[in-house]
């Protein structure tokens, strides 16, 4: 009780002091709708199970999905602008396509069931934090849209006359069409719809998502659709022909199948707005129509906005800013909004959930969360939580055990209880070492430690660390080993082998310490003095042979790296930079190559394993000036408030993060070791309201302030409670019991 009052009392303060100042008033959701950000403009709960996003990427006048997949990896591009329904279930910000299902539709006329028929062209579009709505064309039908954590809610005004509304269980992002829907009554549909095929990597291992839909207003008519058109029931009454579609009209009627659907039929005397409302599990029907009650019951659809938009103000206002123009500001929280949608909430309003694999209904007593993207997350958006949302980090430590009791293994990529092992290495130690040395400890440590040693260390049948025998034996993977991403799979065990050490050096397993200390080096068996770049080795030890070292850029496979090259990649070792700084001839050479990088065009800011890059520069003296200016250019030219506004892939909150860090003028530079390498802040002020549970510093403020009265942008000094900083670093320990970090520009 009193851990809960505490809690409490920290967001009744910041509620209650920035009332004033609305931070959801900055968030712009169609930032990411373009330049493939995957992100979509819907609303959605913070954490969020249910997202209405309108879906526009199956339609005749779009890319064609089969040309590029990416478009597949979400419901929405900004773009395209012909629209075939609203999803209720979706990713924010994933690389590979799934779930974008349970569409909903309002049309007008008759009923049609084919998508690109029934698809209409929209106009007079508006997105806002917890809310979305734009008018439909070719039926003048004003569709609007919010959310709560497990339930979307829709509001159609339609005109007066014949109105239907749709719910079309055939379509989605990936190709599992399986589905139920059963009519209850004319206020009422329920169904289930399989999904699961991630990356279409393990399309055999799909799951149900099941949902109930309930109607404001009782249906005139309604009925079933099936493609193709047999259907067996002895209720169904037939209504006709419709293209290939035969519509079935009665009572309780139920179809299963593939592309099959429901549909409610209205026929309006005067202009009527009707609601729907769409709870959604992936526990039972039941558990759906449970959450629709206990989240939406008595309550007005301005209500549950207001109370959707409520819960994100408490949570962007942790950080206030203060300077900057609002350009700066809508970028800021736009990315701090994005970084707070994955993971997200897996389990009903009644605690169960689905266990790993099995699927069999567990309850737990806190959130499990779901959607862990660790090879991205691990980098900076876990970093992010464990500073500003400790008790949402601790959650997801919690839930990493939880599936680790349940499946006997940490998670890789981790989505709704299925683990999809997408991406190399093994990231979710990585996390929960940083975690704890961040001072988050309320998790069962020793459970967690044995989980990290079982993946680092088991050589057989081990899922999180393919070819691990030529790890432990070489020290590295070779071209034999693994036919792609041989030397940045090394890195990867490197990192994660550096983080048991320093969790180990914490426990005080003095052994464990120097044997997972010395593993986290073996990167440099594959440093080639010929290059001063990392470069595959063959399996009997010589070097890949001819060897380019820019192969791989822009997703070329590439034996030696994953989505990247040598560049991308060499500098990926921040756990051990003197290391690497002695390796390419000291630091003068160290920071020639570093600038190399980006002088060569080199740098990728839109994916993963260079995004630390800018930050090296801080490791040599004399230099740091280099890491200002290049953060600086990065954040003008690849953060706007504008649909593509992101360089890329949002990855899960992964991109939104290394912005929310740069503009505070920190970054989490080396994953497990708790320091941030410093920069020169967007902002005047930025103030971090600390949860007091974890944190006994209340408030945390940085500033950025001239040194003359006619300032430039050089970053000059910097002050920790007044006292000047040697380096340009700062331990998460001082920095979370300290009042003030001051820089100094001119």
């Amino acid at each position: 009780m009193k851990k809960f009052t505490l809690t409490s009392a920290f967001l009744v303060c910041v509620v209650t002091m920035y009332a004033q100042n609305q931070t959801v008033d900055y968030v712009n959701p169609f930032i990411g709708t373009s330049n493939f950000g995957t992100t979509n403009p819907g609303p959605i709960a913070v954490r969020g199970m249910a997202n209405i996003s309108p879906f526009n990427v199956a339609g005749p006048e779009n890319l064609p999905l089969e040309k590029d997949s990416r478009w597949l990896s979400t419901p929405y591009v900004h773009e395209n602008k012909f629209l075939t329904g609203f999803s209720h279930v979706n990713l924010s910000g994933v690389g590979c396509p799934e779930l974008g299902v349970i569409l909903a539709m309002p049309t007008t006329g008759e009923v049609q069931t084919d998508h690109l028929k029934y698809g209409s062209t929209y106009s007079e579009e508006v997105s806002k934090v917890g809310y979305y709505s734009n008018t439909l064309d070719k039926y003048q039908v004003k569709v609007e849209a919010t959310a709560t954590t497990r339930t979307g809610v829709s509001r159609y005004s339609f005109p007066a006359g014949k109105s239907n509304i749709l719910l079309n269980l055939g379509l989605g992002l990936t190709n599992e069409q399986g589905a139920q829907v059963k009519v209850v009554s004319p206020t009422e549909i329920e169904g289930i719809r399989s999904v699961g095929s991630f990356c279409y990597y393990k399309p055999e291992e799909t799951y149900p998502v099941y949902f109930v839909a309930q109607f404001s207003e009782p249906a005139d008519e309604f009925g079933t659709w099936k493609k193709p058109t047999t259907y067996k029931g002895e209720e169904a009454q037939w209504m006709g022909y419709n293209g290939k579609t035969r519509l079935m009209k009665g009572y309780t009627k139920e179809v299963v199948g593939d592309s099959i659907g429901a549909y409610m039929r209205y026929n309006f005397e005067a202009p009527t707005q009707v609601e729907l409302r769409v709870g959604v599990s992936y526990v039972s029907i039941e558990n759906a129509r449970e959450n629709l009650e206990r989240e939406t019951s008595g309550k007005t659809f301005e209500h549950i906005m207001n109370a959707t938009k409520k819960e994100w103000e408490e949570h962007l206002s942790r950080i206030t800013v203060e300077g900057g123009t609002d350009d700066d500001k809508t970028i800021f929280y736009t990315a701090l909004y994005h970084t707070l949608i994955h993971p997200s909430t897996l389990n009903d309003s009644n605690g169960e959930y689905p266990k790993m694999k099995t699927r069999e209904t567990l309850k737990t007593n806190g959130t499990r969360y779901t959607v862990f993207s660790l090879w991205d997350t691990y980098r900076n958006l876990h970093q992010l939580m464990s500073l500003v949302y400790p008790e949402q980090q601790s959650n997801m430590v919690k839930s990493m055990l939880q599936i680790y009791e349940e499946s006997g293994w940490l998670p890789k990529w981790e989505l709704n209880a299925t683990e999809t092992t997408t991406m190399v290495g093994d990231p979710a130690g990585i996390i929960i070492a940083d975690t704890y040395l961040k001072g988050i400890k309320d998790f069962d440590v020793e459970k967690a430690y044995a989980a990290m040693l079982k993946s680092a260390d088991m050589l057989e049948g081990n899922p999180l660390r393919p070819g691990i025998v030529d790890y432990i034996k070489k020290g590295y993977l070779t071209t034999k080993t693994t036919n792609s991403g041989s030397v940045s799979t090394t890195q990867e065990y490197n990192i994660t082998d550096y983080a048991i050490g320093q969790l180990a050096k914490a426990l005080g397993k003095k052994e464990d310490y120097a044997r997972f200390r010395k593993r986290s080096t073996s990167y440099r068996k594959l440093f080639d003095k010929e290059f001063n770049l990392l470069r595959p080795r063959n399996d009997d030890g010589s070097w890949l042979t001819p060897y380019n070292p820019e192969t791989g850029a822009n997703f070329v496979k590439n034996v030696g790296f994953i989505e990247g090259n040598a560049w991308q990649y060499t500098f990926m070792v921040a756990h051990d930079v003197k290391g690497l700084i002695k390796l390419m001839g000291g630091p003068k050479s160290f920071s020639s190559k570093l600038q190399e990088v980006f002088d060569k065009n080199q740098f990728d800011m839109a994916n993963e394993p260079d995004i630390a890059y800018p930050y090296l520069f801080n490791y040599v003296k004399g230099e740091e000036w280099r890491t200002q200016k290049t953060v600086s250019e990065l954040l003008q030219t690849y953060f706007k408030n504008k649909p593509d506004g992101l360089p890329g892939n949002d990855d899960t909150g992964t991109m939104s993060a290394w912005a929310v860090f740069s503009m505070m003028g920190m970054y989490p530079v080396s994953p497990a070791n708790p320091i941030y390498a410093l920069t020169s802040p967007v902002f005047n002020k930025v103030t971090l309201r600390l949860n007091p549970k974890y944190y006994k510093n209340p408030v945390l403020t940085i500033t950025r302030e001239p040194s003359t009265n006619d300032a430039g942008n050089r970053l000059q000094d910097i002050y920790l409670d007044g006292r000047k900083l040697r380096a340009r670093f700062v331990d998460h320990k001082d920095l979370v019991n300290s009042k003030n970090l001051t820089f100094i520009v001119n």
